[in-house]
C-alpha cells in the first residue's frame, strides 16, 4: 500500500496540464454536489421546522368547533381538561373584518381570545405591551408598517357579519320602499373604534400580515355573538401527541363537533415540503453522479497514458490489488477533497445564506426571497447531522465506485502488450 500510496499522489499532480484541469474540474464538480446537497436539505429542513415552531407558538395543538356556533361553551371546558394530556383550554372568536386607519382598508382575520389563557402570545411582542382589556388590539408588524400603524393609534373596525344585511337594507332604500331604513342601515355599519396596545412579530408573514388581535368580548361583540363563540383552543403537554388527544376528544364530544390538530390543519403544507425535500435529494444526487464520471473519465485518461508504466510495474512483480490501489487511491483523495470543500463551503453558505441572498439581490435588482411568498421574514435553516453524514458518505461512496472501474481496468492489462505500448 505505501508503493500505491506513493504512485497515487505522483499521478495526482501531473506533468501535463490537461491532465491537471481535469482533475481539477472533477473535484469541483463533487465539491458543488455536496455544497448544493446540503445547502437545499438544511433550508428544507429548517422550512419544516420553524413552519412547525410558527404554527404551534401562535395557533394551539387542536381547536374544537362545529357548523354553528358553540354554545355553553363554559360547560365543555371542564370534562376537556380532565385528559390527562390537555394542559388548558380557552375560547375565541375568529373572522374576516375590515379594518380602517386614515381612509386606508384592508381585510385582516380578527381573533378574539381570552388574553389570561394565551398568555403564551406574549413572546411574540415586538412593540407596546401585550394587554387586550377593554377597547385594545394587537396587529402584526407586517400590517403596522402597511398601514403606518403604530403603538397608541386609534383603528376603526367593520364586522363582516351583517353584508347580506346590509345589501337588503340598500335594495330597499335604492327602491324607494322605506326611508326608516335609513337608520337601520346606519346601525348595521356601526363601527368598533380600539386602540393598537402593542405590535407583535411571529416570524411568519401570514401571520404578522393578516391577523388582528382583540379581547374576547369584542370579538363576541363584532359578529354579535351573545355569549357564544365559534370555537375552543386546546393545548397538550406534548404537541406531537395532539393526534392522541383527538382521538379522546372526538369520543366525549357529540357528533356535530369537529375536532382538528394543527397536523390536520397544514396537512398539505407540511407534506409538500417533506416530498420537495426528498424529491430534491434524490434529484441533487445526480450532480454528484456527474462528477463521478468525469472522476472515471479522469482516471480512464490516466490509465491510457500510464499504459507503459503498468506494463513496467507488472513486469517487477506488482500485485494486481497494487495496481487496483494505485488507481482507487487517486479516485478516493479526489473525492475526499471534493466531499470536505463541500462540506465547508456548505456550511459556510447556510451560515451567510441571508446575507447571500441580499448580496444577490442588490446585484441581479430581483426580490431572492419573497416574505409574501413564502411567509418568513427570513431564510429559514438547520443542520441535521445525519443528513450531512449521509450525504457526505453517499458522495465519497459514489466517487470511490467510479475510481474502481478504471483500477480493475488497469489491473487486468497484459504486461507484454503494455511494455510494447510507445
Amino acid at each position: 500500500m505505501t508503493s500505491s500510496l506513493f504512485l497515487a499522489a505522483r499521478y495526482l499532480k501531473p506533468k501535463r496540464a490537461f491532465l491537471s484541469v481535469i482533475t481539477f474540474v472533477s473535484v469541483l464538480g463533487v465539491t458543488l454536489g455536496v455544497t448544493v446537497l446540503i445547502l437545499v436539505l438544511s433550508v428544507m429542513t429548517g422550512f419544516q421546522r420553524e413552519l412547525q415552531r410558527k404554527v404551534i407558538g401562535f395557533d394551539a395543538h387542536l381547536t374544537i368547533s362545529r357548523d354553528g356556533l358553540v354554545d355553553h361553551w363554559q360547560k365543555l371546558i371542564k370534562p376537556i381538561t380532565t385528559i390527562p394530556e390537555v394542559t388548558r383550554v380557552a375560547p375565541f372568536v375568529q373572522g374576516p373584518v375590515i379594518l380602517e386607519f386614515q381612509h386606508r382598508r384592508i381585510t385582516p382575520v380578527m381573533r378574539g381570545i381570552d388574553a389570561e389563557k394565551e398568555a403564551n402570545l406574549k413572546k411574540f411582542i415586538k412593540e407596546g405591551a401585550f394587554d387586550l382589556n377593554d377597547d385594545t388590539a394587537l396587529i402584526g408588524s407586517e400590517m403596522a408598517s402597511l398601514l403606518g400603524l403604530q403603538v397608541g393609534d386609534r383603528i376603526t373596525i367593520y364586522s363582516s357579519r351583517n353584508v347580506n344585511q346590509i345589501l337588503e337594507e340598500l335594495d330597499r332604500v335604492k327602491n324607494g320602499q322605506e326611508k326608516a331604513n335609513v337608520d337601520v342601515l346606519r346601525q348595521l355599519v356601526l363601527p368598533t373604534e380600539l386602540t393598537v396596545a402593542g405590535i407583535f412579530e411571529t416570524g411568519r408573514y401570514q401571520y404578522d400580515s393578516e391577523f388582528l388581535l382583540v379581547p374576547l368580548h369584542i370579538g363576541q361583540e363584532l359578529y354579535g355573538l351573545g355569549d357564544s363563540v365559534h370555537g375552543l383552543s386546546v393545548w397538550t403537554q406534548d404537541a406531537d401527541r395532539a393526534n392522541l388527544v383527538q382521538r379522546v376528544l372526538r369520543r366525549q364530544l357529540p357528533e356535530d363537533f369537529v375536532v382538528a390538530t394543527w397536523m390536520d390543519t397544514n396537512k398539505q403544507l407540511f407534506d409538500a415540503i417533506a416530498m420537495e425535500r426528498h424529491v430534491m435529494f434524490f434529484l441533487l444526487m445526480f450532480i454528484i453522479l456527474v462528477a463521478a464520471f468525469g472522476i472515471m473519465n479522469t482516471l480512464i485518461t490516466v490509465t491510457v497514458q500510464k499504459t507503459r508504466e503498468i506494463g513496467i510495474l507488472k513486469a517487477l512483480g506488482a500485485r494486481t490489488s497494487q495496481i487496483i490501489g494505485i488507481f482507487l487511491i487517486q479516485g478516493m483523495v479526489v473525492g475526499f477533497i471534493g466531499v470536505a470543500t463541500g462540506l465547508a463551503l456548505g456550511m459556510m453558505l447556510i451560515r451567510w445564506r441571508n446575507e447571500v441572498s441580499d448580496a444577490l439581490s442588490s446585484l441581479l435588482g430581483v426580490e431572492i426571497f419573497p416574505r409574501s411568498i413564502y411567509q418568513f421574514s427570513q431564510i429559514p435553516a438547520e443542520v441535521v447531522p445525519s443528513d450531512v453524514t449521509l450525504i457526505c458518505i453517499s458522495a465519497f461512496v459514489i466517487c470511490s465506485v467510479a475510481a474502481l472501474i478504471p483500477a480493475w481496468l488497469a489491473s487486468r492489462m497484459d504486461p507484454v502488450k503494455a511494455l510494447r505500448c510507445e
